[in-house]
């Protein structure tokens, strides 16, 4: 879950990283109040999850309150990379003197979590990665032992801070890490982090992303930081009955029991598309090894109603849950969904009692069922349908 840029700042206040005064408005009375409340110089910043709201118009600096009241209305209702604004925060301002940028995120390619630091911030940092790659400092940090004051020093040192300033910032790393660990996120980022003529190191602008599954376990409290209404509908009804989905932007359907084999089967769906006029999957669904009726139905239900979708592979491998059992699901859910059930679905079962399993699905004879014997095979099949 990626937190809005007010969200962001709360918790890194929760952390002791140093923030500005913000306050969050949805009307421009309320964004006048709130510069009222703050004083001086404000910046009126659009909160929606994107990048380039500067360059989109999302962020406007007012002098007095009614110079915020009259850039609250320029920036609400805003359309940003197809995210409207709703809401917006008015930070204090400030006087910076310098930008920098900080972020320490999960890197799954080497099972390890990564530092990138530059003293060169405020732009995009895949412009800067790619322009200027020397810029940028990446520092492996070990997930047993972190970010302490010895390796927010080699970071600062790395990105070729001034050895005046390695200590305030280094400081403000180890805090930053903290939000990290502490609220189990994937990616903490700071775009900038600024010095400000006065000398302090203030976090401007924050990113944070969650792990959606430590949340459900370790942090009930996130839950109050999901913005709902923001949500696609179609995750949101997954969400519901507890599913692991994630929407995509293809057209055919996956259901799978365990995530390496969903993964897999993404692929090869992939794969067979190019044989079908370039078909790609539409989601990922994995229902766990507990494939009942009811759950197949909820899995069901969820990616038939996604209007992209026009065929359905069905690909379980039975193990503790055996492939009869899965059949059975499958028939439960076609009963139970009755017209709303009008895609076809390509299954493939293998496994434990895979031959009772099939056998079932044969007998049973619905007109949108096609049997694979092979996941090529089913992919194959369902990419053709989706193709029709």
């Amino acid at each position: 879950m990626d937190l809005y840029e007010y969200q962001a700042r709360d918790v890194f206040e929760k952390y002791g990283v140093p923030v500005l005064a913000g306050i969050v408005a949805d009307t421009p009375e309320e964004v006048r109040a709130a510069a009222e409340k703050i004083g001086g110089v404000v910046v009126v910043k659009a909160q929606v999850k994107t990048g380039g709201r500067g360059k989109a118009g999302g962020v406007k600096v007012a002098k007095t309150p009614d110079e915020a009241y009259e850039a609250a209305k320029a920036i609400l209702g805003l359309d940003i990379k197809g995210h409207v604004v709703k809401r917006v925060m008015v930070a204090q301002g400030a006087r910076i003197a310098e930008e920098f940028y900080f972020s320490v995120l999960l890197d799954r390619a080497n099972r390890s979590y990564l530092s990138l630091c530059s003293v060169e911030g405020g732009m995009e940092i895949e412009e800067l990665a790619v322009e200027r790659p020397e810029a940028l400092a990446r520092v492996e940090v070990n997930p047993l032992t972190g970010i302490d004051k010895a390796k927010a020093t080699e970071i600062a040192r790395a990105a070729n801070f001034p050895e005046d300033l390695v200590e305030k910032v280094s400081d403000v790393f180890v805090k930053l890490f903290d939000v990290y660990k502490g609220e189990d996120a994937t990616l903490v980022e700071v775009n900038p982090l600024v010095r400000t003529e006065e000398g302090d190191i203030i976090a401007l602008d924050g990113k944070v992303t969650l792990d959606d599954n430590a949340s459900e376990i370790r942090h009930p409290e996130h839950e109050a930081l999901e913005d709902k209404d923001a949500a696609d509908p179609l995750e949101a009804k997954a969400k519901e009955s507890g599913l692991n989905y994630v929407k995509l932007d293809g057209e055919v359907g996956i259901i799978g029991n365990g995530a390496g084999l969903v993964m897999s089967t993404l692929d090869v769906v992939a794969y067979a598309g190019e044989n079908h006029n370039g078909v790609k999957p539409a989601n990922f669904l994995d229902i766990g090894g507990g494939a009942s009726a009811e759950v197949m139905a909820a899995g069901l239900d969820v990616i038939l109603g996604d209007p992209q979708v026009k065929s359905v592979f069905v690909n379980v491998f039975g193990g503790i849950t055996a492939c009869d059992a899965v059949a059975n699901g499958i028939k439960g859910a076609l009963e139970t969904l009755g017209a709303t059930a009008s895609k076809p679905l390509v299954v493939r079962l293998d496994g434990n009692r895979v031959d009772e399993g099939r056998a079932i699905l044969a007998e049973y004879a619905h007109p949108l069922v096609t049997l694979a014997a092979t996941m090529d095979e089913g992919a194959d099949k369902a990419a053709e349908l989706a193709n029709a």
